[in-house]
């Protein structure tokens, strides 16, 4: 139970937290096979380390994408078996209301028996497949006394609700069975591509694994300086909003004598501008002390391992954590990447806050937890660890959207 699977590049050391050598080389990957696209084979017919770079990449993508529809999955298959347990308990009170209402029938048939009646009609009505089958060729209920009546409508009732009750826990059944199946498929294929990359990397020498590094290194530089730029752009958009004069506030105060019936109008226009400005700046307050208390749980996470499925305490995915964090704070994620990107407001990157969600890739696979100047915080993949990050850990293409929750 999500999320987040990431195969994508990191650093080899964020936020004070060192990224093992295996996790390293995965994450340099990226920029790797921009610098070497056009390297030839090894002459030993051994992978190039490109090839092997973007065969990796694609593994820990798919991983994601697997553990996402495991987390989906895992999500289902605890609400559906909540149902299913409801759904039994309710079919066995049902049951018991059946065999009283059963019982009751019984007791006519004995009386009608011992009173020497040659044909009980109730013990007839108890043999018939069907009472309905039995109602439609005699005239029992013509013959029955209002208590009696009342019995054999109590019958019929429970039996027809219990029956679909029955029908609806058998289909409820069955949809667990197969949630379970497609659960534990998504699991063997995270933990397949898994193994695959692992093995993969694995074979690199320490040569190979120098070099990945050091490619990792720049690509890092490079992340940073761009989250620099988009730190630089927010601030002077922010800038130029306060700067602007409020025009509400400027025609009021250049508006002609309050005597007048246009400056009354006037007035009551500022006033109701100054009022709606005040509403979204109560909303805008509201949103950050929230975002406030995301943040600082999420910051609390730094250093944790990234576990696919895994939501806390002790190891996140991406989407764990972003929804552990946001729950810190009072707010309601869903639990994968493809619910939580429809669950707030979308917003253009320029005027992401502390607190909004960043997304990923075409597939939306992967999410970070915006923390300003164009740093994040997230769970990146296996093998590394809860860290802050540039957004454009990955470059600015696989950037999504921006999502404000709450």
């Amino acid at each position: 139970m999500a999320s987040h699977r990431k195969s994508r590049p990191s650093g080899a050391r964020a936020a004070g937290i060192r990224t093992p050598a295996l996790a390293t080389a995965a994450l340099t990957s990226v920029a790797l096979l921009s610098q070497t696209a056009d390297a030839a084979p090894a002459p030993d017919g051994k992978p190039s380390l490109e090839e092997v770079e973007k065969k990796v990449d694609d593994l820990y993508r798919q991983a994601e994408s697997a553990t996402e529809k495991y987390n989906a999955a895992k999500e289902r298959t605890t609400k559906q078996r909540k149902r299913v347990d409801t759904l039994l308990d309710d079919v066995a009170r049902r049951t018991q209301k059946l065999n009283s209402a059963r019982e009751e029938l019984g007791s006519f048939a004995a009386a009608q028996y011992r009173s020497g009646a040659s044909t009980p009609d109730t013990a007839t009505f108890l043999l018939a497949d069907t009472p309905q089958d039995y109602f439609d060729q005699t005239q029992l209920m013509s013959r029955l006394t209002s208590r009696q009546k009342g019995a054999v409508d109590d019958y019929v009732t429970e039996q027809s609700a219990t029956m679909k009750k029955r029908q609806e826990a058998t289909r409820s059944l069955q949809t667990l069975t197969e949630t379970q199946s497609d659960l534990h498929t998504a699991k063997a294929t995270v933990q397949q591509k898994l193994s695959a990359a692992r093995a993969m990397l694995s074979k690199l020498t320490a040569e190979e694994k120098a070099r990945l590094a050091e490619i990792e290194r720049k690509k890092q530089e490079a992340a940073a300086e761009k989250a620099a730029e988009l730190a630089k752009q927010q601030k002077a958009e922010q800038a130029a909003r306060q700067d602007t004069p409020d025009s509400s506030s400027s025609s009021a105060s250049s508006s002609p004598s309050a005597s007048s019936p246009s400056s009354a109008s006037s007035a009551s226009s500022a006033s109701s501008a100054s009022s709606a400005s005040s509403a979204s700046s109560a909303s805008g307050d509201a949103y950050s002390v929230k975002a406030g208390k995301a943040l600082a749980f999420a910051r609390a996470q730094v250093g944790k391992p990234y576990v696919w499925g895994a939501t806390g305490p002790g190891s996140y995915d991406c989407s764990g954590l972003t929804q552990a964090a946001w729950k810190a704070a009072g707010v309601t994620l869903p639990r994968t990447t493809y619910d939580q990107v429809n669950a707030g407001t979308t917003v253009p990157l320029a005027d992401a806050r502390p607190g909004d969600l960043i997304f990923f890739y075409d597939d939306v696979t992967h999410v970070g937890l915006y923390i300003g100047n164009g740093m994040m915080i997230h769970a990146p993949k296996p093998g590394a660890y809860v860290r802050e990050e540039s957004v454009y850990y990955g470059g600015e293409s696989i950037i999504h959207s921006v999502v404000r929750p709450a």
